[in-house]
């Protein structure tokens, strides 16, 4: 390792429980509380979109700190979460799978610590409609 250089971590995220093969997995991973759960200003943001069918993936060379993982199921493939009446219609996830009440649930409840050299998230995927 250089001198000075950061720790880097690999972090694998298995998802569970999706309704479909139906178009993608739209995956965000960030560390800034302020742009979870959309990462629309986050340019650190690391975002992946995957099949549906595909049930985990891998991030490698992450710096070692908290983290929070939002993911939706795109199963029309138009690039948003879909909603009716506020309700989403589409499948969403969040590490840790922290209860849902009313809206997503904050940056806290779903974030994680990669402290080591690899860690690894299971998302439990929810449909309400």
């Amino acid at each position: 390792m250089l001198l000075g250089a950061a720790p880097v971590a690999r972090l694998d995220v298995g998802v569970e429980q999706v309704r479909s093969a139906k178009g993608m997995l739209r995956v965000c991973l960030t560390a800034d509380p302020d742009n979870f759960p959309a990462c629309i200003d986050d340019a650190d943001a690391v975002t992946r979109s995957i099949p549906a069918g595909t049930h985990g993936l891998s991030f490698a060379g992450l710096p070692r700190g908290s983290y929070a993982i939002a993911v939706i199921h795109d199963e029309n493939g138009n690039a948003k979460l879909d909603t009716f009446a506020g309700i989403p219609r589409e499948g969403f996830g969040f590490s840790r799978n922290p209860p849902i009440r009313f809206g997503p649930p904050h940056f806290a409840a779903a974030r994680f610590t990669i402290a080591g050299d690899a860690d690894r998230q299971q998302i439990r995927m929810r449909y309400i409609l």
